[in-house]
């Protein structure tokens, strides 16, 4: 991901995150892909009413699902509100989806959604991971430099 990208991430005004998953997986591998939706589920995004908490990816017959995402429904949709824990298809090229489920194949590797978000363009994307899970002494370690940046943060905010 380059400098530009970056920037309009975070300018984007929609920036869902699953901050659990970088807990919990060391990120290998990010790809962007984009998502099917239907037309209450992207207006339900852009007013942020979205979670990836608790979801995965998988492939099916050469196609990559995301599972377990949380858009609620549209405040405003009527009979054509859509389910809110539906499986989502994504669009990746068939060499990044043949190259996912290569390596998803190995032990202990997963791929996870980590930010879902609205491009320039104004269509919703997802950034995901080929992930590798953390071991338990993994993620107190996670924990100790978490508080010791906060420690610093603090020390520096003092003087």
């Amino acid at each position: 991901m380059n400098k530009e990208e970056e920037l309009l991430r975070k300018k984007s005004p929609v920036n869902i995150r699953n901050k659990k998953a970088s807990f919990e997986y060391y990120f290998v591998d990010v790809l962007t892909a984009g998502i099917v939706l239907t037309g209450t589920e992207i207006k339900s995004i852009r007013m942020g009413k979205a979670s990836l908490v608790d979801s995965y990816c998988y492939i099916h017959n050469g196609e990559i699902w995301v599972k377990g995402m949380n858009v609620s429904p549209y405040i405003y949709g009527s009979y054509s509100n859509h389910d809110s824990k539906r499986e989502r298809k994504l669009l990746l090229t068939k060499r990044e989806i043949h190259k996912l489920e290569e390596a998803s194949k190995l032990p202990g590797y997963t791929i996870v959604p980590i930010l879902l978000f609205i491009n320039d363009k104004g269509m919703a994307k997802v950034d995901i991971a080929l992930a590798r899970g953390k071991k338990m002494y993994d993620k107190r370690q996670t924990i100790k430099e978490k508080e010791d940046r906060r420690e610093m943060d603090r020390a520096v905010k003092r003087f």
